[in-house]
C-alpha cells in the first residue's frame, strides 16, 4: 500500500507555499512526485514557487518518504533530519544505524529518549520501503 497525503500535511510547508502549489494543480504528495520527477522539472517548480531548488528537493524527499505507511507525514521530517532522503536510500540502510541516528536527534533536540520510535518500528519502515521499491 502506498500512502498519498494532502500537500498541506507535509511538515514545514506554510500557507503561502501550500496555496502556490495548489494553484499549480499540486494538491497531494503523489502529484508533487509526478510533477517533479527529475532535476529539470524540480528547477522549473522552484522558479514557479519563487524558491530555491534545495527547498523543492526537500519537499520531494518528504513526499517520497511519506508514501511509506508507517512513516507518512508523522516521521518523514525526522528521517530527513537524520540524512535519509528517499525510499530507495531507506530500503538500503541498516535499521540499527537509522535507529541510533534518530535516538541521537531526539536526545539532542528534545532531550528525551522515550519519544524515539523503537528499533522494531524502524525495521518495519525499512521492510515497507523494500516492498515499495519492488513495486516501482
Amino acid at each position: 500500500m502506498i500512502c498519498d497525503w494532502s500537500i498541506g500535511d507535509l511538515p514545514g510547508l506554510n500557507d503561502t507555499e501550500q496555496a502556490l502549489l495548489i494553484e499549480l494543480g499540486i494538491t497531494t504528495t503523489s502529484q508533487l512526485l509526478t510533477v517533479a520527477p527529475d532535476a529539470a522539472t524540480k528547477q522549473q517548480l522552484a522558479i514557479s514557487l519563487g524558491t530555491k531548488i534545495q527547498y523543492v528537493n526537500k519537499l520531494v524527499a518528504l513526499a517520497d518518504l511519506a508514501r511509506i505507511p508507517g512513516i507518512g507525514c508523522q516521521y518523514n521530517g525526522l528521517l530527513i533530519h537524520t540524512g535519509i532522503i528517499s525510499v530507495k536510500q531507506l530500503a538500503q540502510m541498516p535499521a540499527h544505524k537509522i535507529h541510533q541516528q534518530i535516538l541521537k536527534l531526539h536526545v539532542a533536540t528534545l532531550q528525551r529518549r522515550d519519544l524515539c520510535p523503537d528499533l522494531a518500528q524502524v525495521q518495519n519502515w525499512i521492510g515497507q520501503a523494500q516492498e515499495l521499491g519492488f513495486r516501482l
